[in-house]
């Protein structure tokens, strides 16, 4: 199935670390053309270090998704470098797990930005040459939390990825016919994502990702979707630890 993969150009925001950098190593090691995208420089330059010392092709992207125009800029720039997009994911997020009553609306608003809004911009950004050009992929990262509320501490996060969840499925009955589009919902996976909550919900946050999978896991899942033919499209994957319960 890596014929499905192979010369692909992608784009995978949250790039630097965790489920996009895996998955940016499991992709360009299938011959895909990786575009990598999050705002640390230093990191991406050594996922594309790793990349290219496998013979794949990468090429780093600073970028804040939750700067609508610098998201577009950064997919204008791709297909000046690449020629064209193909896949879009949507990756980066972030996840502080607080009760609702100490109203942290400054973490509620981050998570808005960058889980919700990140992925929204990046879809505006993508999608009109996905339509031009007939063919694309649109690949959201979700949770299970988009799919069971996380409560107590997690109900805004979940907010956010039941909404990621929600417009995946409503852009699919809108552009199915010439766009795919996925969600990934994973579990507790070990990635840096676990250390954005602070606080006093920290270390139940870190207790319960003792169970958790590997990051290469999801990346696999990931590749799975994008491997498919062109007329497959796997609409939902959700992954998690045989472990956990919720």
């Amino acid at each position: 199935m890596t014929k499905g993969i192979e010369g692909k150009v992608v784009l995978i925001t949250g790039g630097s670390t965790g489920i996009g950098a895996e998955t940016a190593r499991l992709l360009a090691e299938r011959g895909a053309k990786v575009a990598i995208a999050a705002r640390r420089k230093d990191r991406l330059d050594e996922v594309a270090a790793d990349i290219a010392a496998i013979g794949g092709t990468a090429r780093s992207y600073v970028l804040d998704v939750t700067d609508k125009s610098a998201v577009q800029s950064v997919v204008a720039a791709i297909i000046a470098d690449f020629g064209r997009l193909d896949v879009l994911i949507n990756n980066a997020g972030l996840m502080p797990i607080r009760p609702m009553a100490e109203v942290n609306t400054d973490e509620w608003d981050q998570m808005i930005d960058v889980n919700l809004k990140g992925t929204l911009y990046g879809i505006a950004a993508a999608l009109p040459g996905f339509l031009e050009q007939g063919s694309g992929h649109i690949i959201n990262l979700s949770s299970v939390a988009g799919i069971k509320v996380f409560a107590p501490g997690g109900t805004v996060y979940s907010g956010t990825k039941f909404a990621v969840s929600a417009i995946s499925e409503g852009l699919r009955h809108e552009v199915g016919e010439k766009v795919r589009v996925t969600s990934i919902e994973p579990g507790a996976v070990e990635s840096d994502l676990k250390f954005t909550t602070s606080g006093t919900a920290a270390e139940t946050v870190l207790d319960f990702y003792k169970q958790a999978i590997p990051t290469a896991s999801v990346a696999r899942a990931i590749a799975f979707a994008v491997e498919q033919p062109d007329d497959v499209d796997v609409n939902a994957i959700v992954i998690r630890p045989t472990a956990q319960e919720f």
